[in-house]
């Protein structure tokens, strides 16, 4: 039997102890003396020298407020908290006397457990239902088995169970947050789809199957979707969400053929195949044309397997959520997983990007295999990187060579790579553009690395993955998607052109994809009747080309620069300025107030401190405040003399918005990716 704290209603707790329903509203209803016509009744969830009996409004008061008020509710029941002598209590001893002490608690509804307070009750009805254990076993009629939620995204519908963003506490894992790079990496799959049908397509780590339906039921014939997982209970799940989205499943739980088809009718091309086995399994057993790789954590313990077979000019995505060692808080863990040195920085999250990135080279490189990154994207909670596979020993050196270290000034946030050879140099501090080591006490920077030094983007693969975007109605991965195309090119947005990626003949991506503008018919150059070292000829003068091109490294973050004592330009008119003094300039995704540019450090706080203005206190802003205004008036007037008409307007909008800008801060509030 449940335990007597454990009841449905009030009613039903006030039924324990006699208390008939609407004895009090009607005595009070009544003007009756509820002395006369009631008696003393005892409270059944406290001791009498706890609570002494009492009559029946004033019990009423003490058990609605001080039993059902802070009970714990559950399906229906209500675990009201209870004083009796259920659970042993230590006697308090002092001196020679003895006080017992009257413990109040709670009684599991599940197990039967006590517990004392009430936020611990309710973490533990927490950790039952985590472990589905949900049916009681003092409820004499069953509760409803709690059924699976089904979510949608994308027009993709699955089943996830109640702790399904928890993944220490689940075996089928789903966060909602990583919508966005399910997006990206759709978008990188479409436009391997436009290169060669059919592609096989591996997501390893399927958890809930979500990211692989997507494939198979936007890009249907164009790819053959396999979904892959270890976990018994996960590949169960998938089968089911298979089902959900009427997609047919073939079942292949061994390393040996065990296929086993589910579903009605024979095999067609909406066929997901579901493997039972480990990732690094099935990459060495199979090859495919691209392979996604989101496990918990770190990535570089499959990157191996996945270089092992992937075809020639495939795609590899991974996810790193081990965002705690990338973003330098735990850099010993840096230091063990990707055989890097790093420090926190200002650019912190391009560092992390580049750190993944320098260990899928060295992982290709050992399977005589080179990488052209299309993508690299480091958000809140996780690093996306995307890189073409070129095989062969050439490509591979290549793409080896890239990897430096980096020498990065503590001081300033000066950064530099550091030049190649092998030759030991007597004075590293001479790479630096600063000269904080003339200037300041001993050692003033630190080396890096091993970091990536080449492009993080491809400027013509990011269009292609934009007008995917476009035509699926990707609507959160478009802003991103622009973006990433401003920052490949390093220029602002009002210097950007926008054109379908489509209208002219595509020769970037190794000569994949021709598509006339005046045509409707496409025509696609399969790489098998190709010679492979032809293709990769062609990848290398065309990367050669795009080398002058290629946009800076790293960035710099305008709040992390700012004079004391100066109000700053807003970020869009200082990347005018940047760009008007004859450097590139964007701004990144990796921090909204961060500008990317080839300008170095010094050069970069010469401008800003040109443009801004002097802040002052409120007591001596008046007298300054007109001071200002009239440097501003006389640097107008110059401007106009030079010829300078948009420096003149800027100028007259920071004067009328000067005496504002006295007493507070502006900052852009316009935020491109984050």
């Amino acid at each position: 039997e449940k335990h007597i704290s454990i009841q449905r209603h009030l009613a039903d707790l006030e039924k324990l102890a006699d208390l008939k329903e609407g004895e009090f509203t009607m005595a009070v209803s009544q003007n009756t003396d509820l002395h006369v016509t009631d008696e003393k009744k005892p409270c059944p969830l406290c001791p009498e020298e706890k609570f002494k009996a009492c009559y029946s409004h004033k019990l009423h008061r003490h058990l609605q407020n001080l039993h059902w008020k802070v009970s714990v509710e559950f399906e229906g029941y209500r675990m009201c908290i209870c004083h009796l002598p259920c659970r042993p209590v230590k006697p308090n001893l002092v001196g020679d006397q003895t006080f017992s002490k009257m413990g109040a608690h709670y009684h599991c509804i599940i197990c039967s457990a006590t517990i004392t307070r009430r936020t611990d009750m309710i973490g533990h009805i927490n950790r039952h239902v985590n472990k589905g254990e949900t049916e009681s076993r003092f409820i004499t009629v069953p509760a409803p088995k709690s059924s699976h939620e089904v979510l949608k995204e994308s027009a993709t519908d699955v089943q996830v169970l109640p702790n399904y963003s928890t993944p220490q506490k689940t075996d089928s894992y789903f966060n909602p947050k990583m919508k966005l790079n399910r997006q990206l990496i759709f978008c990188a799959l479409a436009v391997l789809a436009e290169e060669r049908k059919p592609i096989e397509c591996l997501d390893a780590f399927g958890a809930t199957g979500i990211m692989g339906l997507q494939w198979a039921k936007h890009l249907r014939s164009s790819v053959k979707v396999t979904i892959n997982d270890c976990n018994e209970n996960s590949v169960t799940m998938i089968q089911e969400n298979c089902l959900l989205n009427k997609m047919k499943v073939k079942l292949n739980t061994k390393e040996e053929d065990n296929d086993e088809a589910m579903g009605d009718g024979e095999e067609n091309t909406d066929t997901i195949e579901v493997t039972k086995m480990d990732a690094n399994v099935i990459m060495h057993l199979r090859s495919f044309d691209f392979i996604h790789l989101d496990p918990f954590g770190t990535s570089v313990n499959y990157l191996d397997s996945a270089f092992r077979n992937v075809r020639n000019l495939g795609i590899v995505s991974l996810t790193s959520t081990d965002i705690s060692s990338l973003y330098a808080k735990a850099q010993h863990v840096a230091l063990r997983h990707y055989g890097c040195n790093i420090v926190r920085t200002e650019y912190y999250k391009e560092l992390a990007a580049r750190i993944v990135i320098a260990a899928v080279t060295r992982a290709a490189a050992r399977c005589n295999k080179g990488i052209e990154v299309l993508l690299a994207v480091a958000l809140e909670h996780f690093v996306l990187v995307v890189v073409r596979v070129l095989r062969g020993p050439s490509p591979a050196d290549d793409s080896a060579k890239k990897i430096r270290y980096l020498i990065h000034c503590q001081w300033c946030e000066e950064r530099i790579f550091q030049k190649e050879g092998n030759m030991v140099e007597e004075n590293p501090y001479q790479q630096l553009p600063c000269d904080c080591h003339g200037s300041m006490p001993g050692k003033t920077a630190v080396v890096l690395g091993p970091l990536w030094s080449g492009a993080l983007f491809n400027t013509g693969f990011l269009r292609r993955m934009l007008f995917e975007a476009l035509q699926y109605g990707l609507d959160e991965a478009q802003p991103l998607l622009k973006t990433l195309v401003y920052e490949a090119e390093c220029t602002t947005l009002k210097h950007f052109s926008t054109h379908s990626p489509y209208d002219e003949n595509k020769q970037e991506e190794c000569g994949v994809y021709i598509k006339t503008p005046n045509t409707s018919a496409e025509s696609y150059l399969v790489h098998g009747k190709r010679k492979s070292d032809e293709v990769i000829r062609n990848a290398a003068k065309r990367q050669k080309s795009e080398n002058s091109a290629e946009h800076p490294a790293f960035y710099y973050n305008i709040h992390r620069h700012s004079i004391k004592g100066m109000n700053m330009p807003k970020l869009n008119k200082f990347l005018k300025y940047l760009s008007k003094a004859g450097y590139r300039v964007s701004r990144t995704h990796f921090d909204p107030m961060g500008v990317r540019t080839n300008a170095p450090l010094a050069q970069f706080k010469t401008i800003l401190m040109k443009y801004s203005t002097p802040t002052y206190t409120g007591g001596q802003a008046e007298g300054p405040v007109h001071l200002a205004e009239d440097v501003q008036a006389g640097e107008q007037v110059q401007a106009a003399a030079d010829g300078k008409a948009e420096d003149a307007e800027f100028l007259e909008d920071d004067k009328s918005g000067v005496a504002a800008a006295t007493f507070t801060k502006d900052y852009p509030t316009h935020c491109v990716a984050d």
